[in-house]
This record gives C-alpha cells, sequence and structure tokens, in this order.
C-alpha cells in the first residue's frame, strides 16, 4: 500500500507538508487532547516509544485549526469512546485504509490493531476482503459492511441482519461513523500526499520474533 508514486516511480513530495510540532497553534495542541487514550484504556497502556505518535497527521490539522477543534473529538470518540468492541473498531479503520489505498492509515492503526488482539496473520488477511477464510461470522460481517458502505453508501439487508444479531443500536451506529471518519482521513492523507511516518520500519522490526 505504498503512497502514489510519479511517472518515473518516486514518491511525489506531500502537497501540504504538516506544520513542525513546534509551530502547532494552541488551539490544535488543545484539540489533540481529545485524541489521547484516556487512563485504564487499552491504548494508553500501550503507548509509548515503540509506537508511532502521529505527529504528521496532527501537523496537517495544524493548518486548519477550527477544523481540528471540530473534529479531533468525533475523531476521539471513535477511537478510545466508541460503544464496539476494540476488535471490530480495528478492523473496520484497517479495512478501510484497504479499501481507499490509505497509507498512513494502515501503518499507524497497524499497531492499533495489534493492541486489540488481532495477529499479524488476521491483519494481513484483511486485504483480502470478508471472504478471506478463518475469520469468525461477526468479523467477515464487519469487513462486508465496511465495503458496502464504501462501494454502495449503505449495508446490506444480509450484512445488517449478521451484525445486528451481535451488535446493539448504539454499536451499529458506531461501525458506521468509524467508517465515515476514517474513510475521511484517508480522502484528506491521500489528497496532501501525507507521508508514513519514518520510524515505522524500524518500531516493525523492532517486534518481530
Amino acid at each position: 500500500m505504498a503512497a502514489v508514486s510519479s511517472s518515473d516511480g518516486r514518491v511525489p513530495p506531500p502537497r501540504i507538508p504538516p506544520v513542525a510540532p513546534r509551530e502547532w497553534p494552541p488551539e490544535v495542541i488543545d484539540a489533540a487532547m481529545a485524541l489521547r487514550a484516556p487512563e485504564g484504556h487499552t491504548f494508553a497502556a500501550a503507548s509509548g516509544a515503540d509506537r508511532p505518535k502521529g505527529l504528521a497527521a496532527i501537523g496537517a490539522f495544524a493548518h486548519h485549526p477550527a477544523l481540528a477543534q471540530a473534529f479531533f473529538p468525533f475523531n476521539g470518540h471513535v477511537l478510545h469512546g466508541t460503544t464496539l468492541p476494540i476488535r471490530l473498531r480495528a478492523i473496520v479503520v484497517l479495512r478501510v485504509a484497504v479499501k481507499r489505498q490509505a497509507a498512513y492509515v494502515w501503518a499507524q492503526h497497524f499497531f492499533n490493531g495489534r493492541d486489540a488482539g488481532l495477529t499479524d496473520e488476521e491483519i494481513a488477511r484483511l486485504a483480502y476482503g470478508p471472504d478471506a477464510p478463518f475469520f469468525a461470522p461477526l468479523d467477515a460481517a464487519t469487513i462486508r459492511a465496511v465495503d458496502e458502505l464504501i462501494d454502495d453508501g449503505v449495508i446490506g439487508d444480509e450484512t445488517w441482519a449478521t451484525l445486528a444479531a451481535d451488535l446493539d443500536e448504539q454499536q451499529l451506529f458506531d461501525l458506521i461513523f468509524t467508517v465515515g471518519c476514517y474513510e475521511t482521513i484517508a480522502f484528506l492523507m491521500r489528497s496532501i500526499g501525507l507521508e508514513v511516518d519514518p520510524t515505522i520500519p524500524d518500531l516493525l522490526a523492532g517486534t518481530e520474533g
């Protein structure tokens, strides 16, 4: 899931480079607090030197502080306040990244997928879609729901029935809005050419074995 390349094979520079952290407006710094995992959350326990920081994403939004103030609380709910089981939330975000070929989103959320209990094999199988072998029915229906929302704008009746057998109304709302949230992020990251965090290859190498 490489970044879009130019005709000579080189990755072009970002159309809008992220703002360096030292230059972030105070409103963006305050808004970014909504993206932090609360104490006791799975992702809070996993955060640290061995996880990507997502600074480039915040730096992108630093070009539009008012938008950051509006969007980050919504993104924070999707990340940390969702009623979806954390495994399904991770599946949704990673499948959106696959469907939209959003390398930045995939690279950042690969680690969240691991923290949510997905194995590296399961994460790899997400690229093959809802018919990939060995996914439980609810996992497969979640992947199919992402595809149907992106492709058709609606979850099909059969997929909905499978989801509704296990998820309540709030969880179904959160699933739909998680797709919408990360599709919007993918639109932004790909359109401005945001580069994948250069520390990620080293972080992956440090967790192998």
